[in-house]
Parts: structure tokens; sequence; C-alpha cells
């Protein structure tokens, strides 16, 4: 890969930091979302695509993008917006989009808005439980979760969190009924340290997960939309979600390398398989 250029563009409420490898200029720009992960998430994918110009960037609140309104949430269709204005900054007309997580959630904000900028968008385990049939249940779990990081911080939210992502199947209408995980069982401290600004817990999780799709203006776009899943987080919050999407869209999703991470190679500790994972992006993209 070549030299990152990183650069700087002053949206509504924050600065935004996005990344451009230059790749082979003959290829359609490749932009890697996440959310609430950022463009150091994406180190190990972007390096099996150097045919390929690959941007990345910090979405607003997170690592290198400042925000400047002192706002503690964030919806969709603000990341949509963020999204729009960079992919407009980069003068090269519509780009391929490879969201993942959060980061598909918003992506599909932007295409419903913005399908002109977008030519082909692979949409990975986007978790939004507005679709799932066990809907109400799902957003009162995540309800949950944001009010226990409010109320004791990081540590007991977050054990919430990971007992929630990997769970399988649907969650009973009595969920609220079972145990809460010990944060110790996570390797999470138990003491709140009074900080509330956490990206994920704090900022974006209920925007994200709330987030509704409108499967008629995604229908419409002229963005051809593959849904994808990790072959092994099938039954899991994120990937059931996907499946519901990719319903929605009148398919079914691609099946992907590894799991909710399968692209990442070594980055924050996880590890997927990325080159397979690479590979399988690949194919749908020069498809």
């Amino acid at each position: 890969m070549t030299e990152t250029d990183t650069r700087t563009l002053d949206a509504p409420g924050a600065t935004l930091r996005y990344d451009i490898r230059a790749g082979d200029s003959a290829g359609r720009p490749l932009f890697l979302i996440g959310s609430p992960m950022d463009a150091s998430g994406f180190g190990t994918l972007a390096s099996h695509f150097t045919d390929r110009t690959v941007i990345t960037y910090d979405p607003r609140g997170v690592g290198r993008s400042l925000r400047t309104d002192g706002a503690a949430r964030t919806t969709p269709e603000e990341h949509a917006d963020d999204l729009r204005r960079i992919i407009e900054a980069l003068g090269t007309g519509p780009v391929d989009v490879f969201a993942s997580s959060g980061g598909a959630v918003n992506a599909l904000a932007l295409v419903e808005r913005h399908g002109d900028l977008v030519r082909t968008l692979v949409a990975h385990e986007p978790p939004t439980a507005q679709v799932l049939p066990d809907r109400e249940a799902a957003l009162e779990v995540c309800a949950d979760i944001h009010a226990t990081y409010l109320r004791e911080g990081m540590g007991p939210a977050m054990a919430k969190f990971l007992g929630v992502t990997s769970r399988k199947g649907p969650f009973p209408a009595n969920w609220a009924d079972e145990p809460a995980p010990s944060p110790a069982d996570f390797g999470l401290p138990a003491e709140d340290d009074g900080s509330r600004d956490d990206p994920l817990l704090g900022q974006n999780i209920l925007g994200c997960t709330g987030y509704r799709p409108d499967f008629a203006a995604l229908r419409a776009a002229s963005t051809r939309i593959v849904v994808a899943v990790g072959e092994e987080s099938q039954g899991e919050f994120a990937a059931r979600a996907g499946v519901e999407v990719a319903a929605g869209l009148g398919g079914e999703p691609a099946l992907f390398p590894s799991h909710h991470g399968g692209f990442l190679g070594g980055e924050f500790g996880q590890q997927g398989a990325p080159a397979e994972f690479a590979k399988a992006l690949h194919g749908v993209l020069d498809d």
C-alpha cells in the first residue's frame, strides 16, 4: 500500500477525519465503514485491496473525529450525512462500500437518501432490532444496556452488551428475569469511573439498533445492495438482523467467512479470517 493521506472535513457538529490509501486508479474507490469502530480496525482488510483506492474514516465522536456540538447521541441519519460529505469531497463519483455492524446501518441510511453516490454496498451484519421477529424484546434489551451504562458505567453495561451480541436465537419476552452477567466474567472492571462518553454504549447504541430500514427507498435506489452475514455468527443478534434486512430487500444474505469481526487481523486483539474474508468481498465487488 502507498502512504496514507489523512484529510479533515468540517461537518455540522463535528470535525471528520478520513484516510485515503491510493491504489490502482483503474479500480472503483472502496470506502470501508464501521461504527463505532474507527479507521484503525480496517488496516488488515485494506491491505488486501491494493487494486483500488481505499478510504476509511473515524465516525463522529470516535477517534480523531471530534464532536463540536456536545451532543450525547448520534443517529444513523447524521452519520449518513457525514458519509455523503466525505464521498462528495473525494470528487471521484460513485464508490463501492463495505460497511460492517453499525457502519452497515449508517450505509443503508446513506443509500436511502443518496443512492447515486454508491455503486455497490456490502452491508455486513447490520444490527437493527427493528426488523427482528422479537423486535420489542430486542429493543428493550438495547435500551437496558444504555440505561445500565448511564446508571452503573462501562463494565456492567459492556458485560450485558457482550452477552447480548453473542447470544444465539431470539430474546424471550421475560429476558429481564435472566441474571445479569458479571463484568468479571469478561475481564471488565466492575467499578464506575464516572465517564459517560463511550461511543458505543452512550452515543450510538440506541440510534443504531433503533434504525428502521426504508425498504421501498432501498429497493428503488440505483445501488446494488448485498447483505452479508458471517458463517460463525448465524443466529446472533446482528446476523439475524442481516437475514431480515436481506429478506426485506427481496433476497437472502451472502455468507462470508468467520464471525462478526471476520475481517479483523489482530486489530483490537481480535482475529478473524481476513484473507478469506477479503477474497469473498472481492468476489462480490467484482461480480
